[in-house]
């Protein structure tokens, strides 16, 4: 399921967006200033960011200068009431895909995502591999020595979000907003259970574990070896 930030400050239209995107079948994540918005774009990683200009603590385009200086290349459509052509090119010039004017039309919004989706997929990795363990990402399909592995949705969201942050420390936070997002009521100790379980799944030895590492007092680092 590919995912969606929305970072908005009017609440009508940030749960009017959510709902139309949650709808058309996509995870979404929202914020309503620009602290929590870059936080969430750090931290989710999502496929796609609708943001908005004008925002209470950090603005717009501060938030797109500081994605992309963390090297995220997401599609960002940036949301503004300025009409100003330099306006626009201040933000198209900080890493911005494509802008909107409010009002705008739902449906154009919608053709604008779904045609940068589109393309995103062309580019994304297909699967993963490291040591025996082969991870079809279409197929949400783990397989071990050639053995299909059985995992539940989650565990597979998990494996998958460790595998695209190779060799970084995640904190359970991290991980808990990541994979069951930031309004999800589960806590630390279901990230443990989780990874334990996982473990159990893909590691040769799920107690001295070469993929999955504890980092004490922190979380956990994924490190693939090959």
């Amino acid at each position: 399921m590919e995912t969606i930030l929305i970072i908005e400050d009017d609440s009508t239209m940030l749960r009017g967006l959510k709902d139309n995107f949650e709808y058309k079948g996509y995870k979404v994540f929202t914020a309503a200033d620009g602290e929590a918005g870059l936080e969430a774009a750090l931290d989710v990683k999502p496929d796609l960011i609708i943001l908005d200009i004008m925002l209470p603590k950090i603005n717009g385009y501060e938030i797109c200068r500081l994605v992309r200086q963390e090297k995220l290349d997401m599609p960002i459509v940036m949301l503004t009431a300025k009409g100003e052509e330099s306006d626009i090119v201040l933000g198209l010039n900080l890493g911005a895909d494509d802008y909107i004017t409010k009002p705008f039309s739902i449906r154009e919004l919608f053709a604008r995502v779904e045609a940068f989706l589109r393309r995103r997929r062309k580019e994304q990795v297909s699967e993963y591999k490291f040591g025996n363990v082969r991870i079809d990402v279409a197929g949400r399909r783990v397989t071990a020595a050639g053995a299909e592995v059985e995992v539940s949705p989650k565990e597979f969201d998990l494996l998958l979000f460790f595998v695209e942050r190779p060799g970084r420390v995640l904190t359970r936070d991290q991980i808990l907003n990541g994979v069951w997002g930031y309004n999800s009521f589960v806590n630390s100790r279901t990230v443990d259970r989780f990874v334990t379980t996982l473990r159990g799944k893909i590691e040769s030895d799920p107690h001295s574990p070469a993929y999955i590492h504890t980092i004490w007092s922190v979380g956990y680092k994924f490190e693939p070896k090959d």
